[in-house]
C-alpha cells in the first residue's frame, strides 16, 4: 500500500450558501483521511493516545484548484511523505467524482510523550508497521 483512499459525501453544514465547501473544512477531510491510513495499519489515534503517544499538528497547508459542492462525493487520498522519525508527514489530494483535483495538501504531525508532554520518537510498532512501505 502506498496510499489510502477514503469516501466521504459533502454535508449541508459543511457549505456556505452557494452549496460550495468552506474552505476551513479540507483540514478535517485530511484528519479523515489520516485516520483511515493509521486504520488500514490497525491503529488509531485512541490506541496511540492509551500508549502514552498524542498526535498533535504542527503543520497544515492547503492548496484551492476547484470547489466541492453539497451532496458530491470526494476521494480523500492520503500518502505519507517520508518514514517518521519524531514527527510524521502526508500529503493529500481530494478529488471529485468526475475524478477532478480539488485540493492538495501537506499536514504535518509531532509525536508527543503525554506524560512528560514532549516531543518523542516514533513509536517502534508503527515503524515495525511500515517496513515494506513504498513511499
Amino acid at each position: 500500500m502506498d496510499y489510502n483512499e477514503t469516501k466521504l459525501k459533502v454535508r449541508y453544514g459543511e457549505t456556505d450558501q452557494m452549496g460550495v465547501v468552506y474552505h476551513a473544512n479540507y483540514a478535517a477531510y485530511f484528519e479523515v483521511g489520516r485516520t483511515e491510513w493509521l486504520r488500514e495499519f490497525g491503529l488509531s489515534y485512541k490506541g496511540m493516545e492509551d500508549d502514552g503517544i498524542m498526535l498533535p499538528v504542527v503543520s497544515l497547508s492547503i492548496n484551492y484548484k476547484n470547489s466541492a459542492h453539497y451532496d458530491d462525493v470526494l476521494t480523500v487520498k492520503t500518502m505519507l511523505k517520508k518514514m517518521p522519525t519524531a514527527s510524521i508527514e502526508f500529503s493529500y489530494e481530494i478529488y471529485n467524482e468526475s475524478e477532478v483535483l480539488l485540493v492538495t495538501g501537506n499536514t504535518v504531525l509531532a509525536f508527543v510523550n503525554m506524560e512528560r508532554n514532549r516531543p518523542t520518537r516514533c513509536p517502534k510498532y508503527l515503524l515495525e508497521k511500515l517496513k515494506n512501505y513504498t513511499l
